[in-house]
């Protein structure tokens, strides 16, 4: 899996990064956590909370949005977007 994040300010890009991680041997949604969590680790961001409307937004277009208010301290950007690339 491979798995795009991008930081933004307002309409600004301030952070873009990609990752890959792969784990034949675990879930398609254990193998996404994991990834979140190792993409958050390299861009130096807090894992979000991840919400309903996350789980709809990836299933239907492999990609999802985090909001400020999904962090459980401050956060220097405004959202931060994940998107499977493959």
């Amino acid at each position: 899996m491979e798995l795009e994040g991008r930081t933004y300010k307002g309409n600004r890009l301030l952070k873009l990064k990609q990752i890959k991680y792969e784990d034949p041997n675990v879930s398609f949604s254990k193998e996404l956590s994991e990834a979140i969590i190792l993409l958050c680790r390299e861009m130096d961001v807090p894992v979000p909370m991840w919400m309903k409307k996350n789980t709809h937004e990836f299933a239907a277009f492999h990609q999802t949005i985090f909001f400020d208010e999904q962090y459980p301290e401050k956060v220097k950007f405004d959202s931060f977007q994940i998107k499977m690339i493959r």
